[in-house]
């Protein structure tokens, strides 16, 4: 899990202490004995599969800038993960999607600015015109003896290729 840096109490302002709770060190507060818990952060993507191909999207930010992945992103406090999912492949390809499956639960912090667990879904297209979009500056259907160059290992295990190098 990402560590999260406390420098004052939320709730009295004070200077905040490191200290040993429930297990780990932990931001405490000396006065008021707040403890900050960090929450993890989710994302969710979809796995699209249409005619024998996977829809993917190519990154138009770091990290991985260049490489394609499933289309994805995080999930805003109180959002159903699945919705979320089709939220976002919606911004990134311009294509409605529904879920239809859960298909995987991945933990692992990749990168410094990623999630500690995705949620990958499978969906189907519903309707919309494939166009890049949001962090996407590309989105097209490969087949999976001929993809791109991968990002994350999420989108690699999704695909079929749990044991390749980042």
């Amino acid at each position: 899990m990402a560590e999260t840096t406390i420098n004052f109490c939320p709730r009295c302002g004070t200077a905040i202490t490191h200290q040993r709770r429930i297990g780990k060190i932990r931001p405490v507060c000396p006065d008021c004995d707040w403890v900050y818990f960090a929450d993890p952060k989710v994302a969710a993507a979809v796995l699209v599969e249409q005619d024998d191909r996977v829809l993917l999207v190519r990154r138009n930010n770091e990290p991985a800038r260049g490489l394609w992945t499933l289309p994805a992103g995080f999930v805003d406090a109180g959002e159903d993960p699945a919705r979320a999912a089709e939220r976002e492949c919606l911004e990134e390809t311009g294509l409605t999607v529904h879920v239809t499956a859960l298909l995987d639960i991945i933990a692992g912090l990749e990168h410094a600015r990623g999630a500690d667990m995705v949620i990958v879904y499978r969906a189907r297209v519903q309707s919309g015109v494939l166009q890049a979009r949001d962090d996407a500056d590309q989105a097209d259907w490969f087949t999976r003896n001929d993809l791109p160059p991968l990002a994350f290992e999420a989108t690699k295990r999704v695909l079929g290729f749990p044991h390749q190098n980042r």
